[in-house]
């Protein structure tokens, strides 16, 4: 069961939310609401959240800052900003740690789908965001750390698959994934897979 807060100004948006993930999301959750940045944070600290849905918006917040400052109540709480800024806005959220960014405009699908990437995945970016995350300037890293199957996986993730893409190509056990990946960041130093992407960015 995977626990979401909506936190948002509006109430149709809030309680249409949620009726599209109660309705379609693959993963059975229940939801809670706040309508203000400070009943956001009350609702933190009183209770585990898989995931947080936060209008940018929101009335008595505090914008980018928002993102750290929950953080900190929950240091793996998965925030997934919702708005109507458009994708420049939302990298510099993502920068501060956000695991995603959505349009209000965002269709039910892509809704569906970035919750959906967030669980699986940890976070979520669309195409378009991507793009122009690698195309930010990034310090160089060096991948000559890498082993010869490490370097496999690293390219299989900065072009965009998951560990489930990744364990069907390479045939190897999800586990397995998991524990490349996690030394693939620590020899790269990298916090993030937008992190990997570039680096994979600046070698080519």
């Amino acid at each position: 069961m995977k626990n979401i807060l909506i936190a948002d100004g509006h109430y149709v948006v809030r309680t249409g939310t949620a009726l599209v993930l109660k309705s379609k999301l693959q993963y059975p959750c229940t939801i809670d609401f706040a309508e203000t940045y400070s009943e956001t944070k009350i609702k933190i600290t009183e209770k585990n959240y898989d995931l947080l849905i936060l209008d940018i918006d929101i009335p008595e917040g505090i914008y980018k800052a928002m993102v750290k400052d929950l953080k900190k109540k929950q240091k793996h709480l998965k925030i997934l900003l919702f708005a109507l800024y458009d994708d420049n806005v939302g990298i510099q959220y993502i920068e501060e740690g956000a695991a995603g960014y959505l349009n209000k405009g965002a269709s039910e699908t892509e809704i569906l789908e970035s919750i959906s990437g967030i669980f699986e995945e940890g976070y979520h970016y669309s195409v378009e965001m991507m793009k122009k995350l690698v195309s930010q300037s990034a310090e160089s890293h060096s991948v000559e750390r890498l082993s010869k199957r490490e370097f496999q996986i690293f390219k299989l993730l900065a072009e965009g698959n998951g560990n489930i893409e990744i364990s069907n190509t390479l045939n190897l056990k999800m586990s397995t994934i998991s524990t490349y990946k996690k030394k693939i960041f620590e020899k790269l130093q990298a916090k993030n897979v937008v992190d990997l992407v570039r680096i994979y960015d600046d070698i080519h």
